[in-house]
C-alpha cells in the first residue's frame, strides 16, 4: 500500500524533512502491511451470546521464588523492592 507521507505530516501538523519523508514512508507502509497479514480471529468470539466478555481461567502457574527475585534488587525494604521517590507530596 502506497501512503502519502506529506499528506499525513500535514494533517498532524508536523514538519518532516525530506530525509525523514522517505524513511518514515517506508516504516508505516511495513505496518500496514503487517496488520494486513494478521491472522483471522473471527472464530473466537470475544463475548458470549449474552454480550458479555469472556475471560481466561485464572491458573496457578510456578514462578520464580521471591528471594531469588528480590536478590537482585538494589534495595529492599520489609520485603519490597525499594525504588527513589518519583513525585513529591
Amino acid at each position: 500500500m502506497k501512503v502519502d507521507i506529506e499528506k499525513i505530516a500535514k494533517l498532524s501538523k508536523l514538519s518532516i524533512s525530506d530525509s525523514e519523508k522517505e524513511k518514515f514512508e517506508k516504516q508505516i507502509e511495513n505496518m500496514i502491511d503487517m496488520i494486513e497479514n494478521l491472522p483471522d480471529i473471527s472464530g473466537k468470539p470475544f463475548v458470549d451470546e449474552n454480550n458479555r466478555m469472556e475471560l481466561r481461567k485464572d491458573e496457578v502457574i510456578e514462578s520464580m521464588e521471591r528471594q531469588k527475585l528480590l536478590s537482585n534488587a538494589p534495595e529492599v525494604l520489609a520485603g519490597c523492592v525499594a525504588v527513589p521517590k518519583t513525585m513529591e507530596s
